[in-house]
């Protein structure tokens, strides 16, 4: 968008901001909000549970699952960000919310997005000098380098995300102040702005190099060797145990980097504002819902500790 001139700038700046959701009749509008509310239920219930167990339980004090730990943290936080809004504009066809509100969204969603491209980095690490190199294993991820990794996880992804902030902050927005949008994103908030873009825009390309490009480099480079490394294993049950270590995480990472290339690193031409809302969903709600469901399905740990969990809780209220 070029630069407009010093009397179109004397419009009233935009305050506030109409966010359209999806569009459809009531009865729909209502089925989407009861599914996203039992959604969001589930997901929190889920992932609070799972971080409830593994802080919990001293046989899941491991690595794999520390970094599981702020995997569900950031799911919660991601969540949170974006549906309680969300349910709100469905209920009412649309919603409005103030710029400062829309700003607080967009830097917890990104910064949530970054930090969780990080840790499925982290994780990948985790699960290649496990299955590479199984004798260094204990000396290399110690508790203090784990907390070292996380710590740093979740202060780039926090702190990087807010210089892009920042520089969308000296944008102008005079109108209009509708976003075609379910949630207060970067790119439908870019649309509407009446100042020049391409600095923003050239951070974000940067952004997606650092924060989407490089870590999915660095995890297929790290499943690759694990990959050569399973097919080295001379026994097939060995094989086996080796790759269940590492296909939930596998699974997580292939869904979440699909959904985000598809909207930010190369967005399909001429892709319609309901393809792209619903890619938006899947990786702000049901990525954040089905994480839980995946290392609890997948995982033999985590499946005996909720049966231990379940079967104590029966034993007191059995007793009482």
């Amino acid at each position: 968008m070029g630069l407009l001139s010093a009397s179109e700038l004397n419009l009233t700046l935009v305050t506030e901001l109409f966010l359209v959701g999806f569009q459809g009749s009531q009865s729909v509008r209502l089925l989407m909000f009861f599914l996203l509310f039992v959604i969001y239920c589930w997901t929190i219930s889920m992932n609070v549970m799972l971080l409830t167990l593994v802080s919990f339980n001293k046989n899941l004090h491991t690595p794999m699952y520390f970094f599981l730990t702020q995997l569900f943290i950031n799911d919660i936080l991601l969540t949170t960000d974006i549906v309680p809004n969300l349910l709100h504009i469905l209920l009412n066809n649309g919603g409005t919310i103030t710029f400062t509100n829309c700003i607080t969204q967009l830097y917890f969603f990104s910064a949530s997005e970054a930090s969780e491209c990080l840790f499925l980095t982290v994780m990948s690490y985790d699960r290649f000098v496990a299955i590479c190199h199984p004798l260094h294993y204990k000396s290399v991820m110690t508790s203090a380098h784990c907390v070292k990794l996380a710590t740093i996880s979740w202060l780039v992804g926090f702190s990087i995300i807010w210089f892009g902030i920042s520089t969308t902050l000296m944008l102008t927005f005079c109108g209009p102040n509708i976003i075609d949008h379910l949630f207060c994103d970067l790119v439908p908030l870019l649309d509407i702005s009446c100042s020049d873009t391409s600095i923003v825009q050239l951070e974000v390309s940067l952004l997606s190099i650092l924060l989407v490009i490089i870590p999915s480099v660095i995890i297929a480079s790290s499943y690759f060797n694990v990959i050569v490394t399973i097919f080295k294993i001379p026994t097939s049950t060995g094989r086996q145990k080796a790759f269940s270590t590492c296909s939930s995480h596998l699974i997580v990472v292939s869904m979440f980097y699909w959904t985000l290339f598809s909207v930010y690193v190369f967005p399909t031409k001429g892709q319609t504002s309901t393809i792209s809302k619903t890619l938006s969903l899947l990786y702000t709600v049901f990525t954040p819902l089905i994480n839980p469901i995946i290392y609890t399905l997948r995982n033999k740990d985590i499946r005996k500790a909720l049966q231990e969990g379940i079967h104590r809780h029966a034993l007191y209220f059995n007793q009482t």
